[in-house]
């Protein structure tokens, strides 16, 4: 192979890498592949139709973001985090998004907010055909929206990351159909804010919505009598 083609299949072997990861992601946060399943690179190759080689780059980049374990002598597995571990990861990625609508209240444009709205309003109709996968997917762009009207390069990639590793548990979230009228509620309220520019408000507001859901999913699990985390915990939107 020449320079010039390793040139060309270097971006071409990383974007099928990402595709591959980006598969499995979602194999992993729907719980098609739960928590602790090993990840048989050969059965895993066949399932996607891929070759192993770029199969392992996907398995390592999950391992950065922390949805796979990469252990010595055994391979790959789905990561598994306690339920303490989950709140204390939940709570620093409430203050990140806090920090996001600090900003955003200030820097976003007039574009990047009525964007926001008309992803809020699709939420609303995923809601009403009770769409998990687009409520779901529409929820985690107002919260990227969030995110990139605050135009802080640093945070994003850090918000990234950590959001990552707490996708599966936030599907979770969007299990009880319950849960999902207060989440569009609250970002109804969001949006409010941001539309009024008040930075403070905002930065509390979207705190204590990342927090709501988990919340309410400990409590419901305490009255069935199962462990959950503490109090502290976050994790809806």
């Amino acid at each position: 192979m020449t320079h010039v083609e390793k040139g060309i299949a270097a971006p071409q072997a990383a974007l099928l890498s990402e595709t591959i990861a980006d598969r499995l992601r979602d194999l992993i946060v729907t719980e098609e592949l739960p928590a602790g399943t090993p990840l048989r690179e050969r059965a895993l190759a066949e399932r996607l139709g891929v070759s192993r080689t770029p199969l392992r780059d996907a398995l390592k980049a999950l391992a950065s973001d922390g949805l796979v374990d990469l252990q010595p002598n055994r391979g790959a597995v789905v990561a598994t985090l306690s339920e303490a571990l989950i709140a204390e990861k939940l709570g620093v990625l409430a203050v990140l998004e806090g920090y996001a609508g600090e900003l955003a209240a200030v820097r976003a444009s007039d574009a990047e907010i009525a964007e926001i709205s008309a992803l809020q309003h699709e939420l609303m109709a995923a809601f009403a055909r009770r769409d998990r996968a687009a409520y779901f997917r529409l929820n985690q762009a107002i919260h990227h929206a969030f995110l990139e009207a605050a135009g802080n390069g640093t945070l994003t990639a850090l918000h990234s990351r950590l959001n990552y590793q707490l996708f599966r548990y936030r599907w979770q979230g969007s299990a009880d159909i319950s849960l999902w009228q207060t989440a569009i509620a609250e970002h109804a309220q969001l949006l409010e804010l941001l539309t009024k520019r008040d930075g403070r408000a905002l930065a509390i507001a979207l705190r204590d919505h990342v927090g709501s859901t988990w919340r309410q999913m400990h409590l419901r699990r305490t009255d069935r009598g199962q462990d959950g985390p503490p109090d502290s915990a976050d994790g809806r939107g």
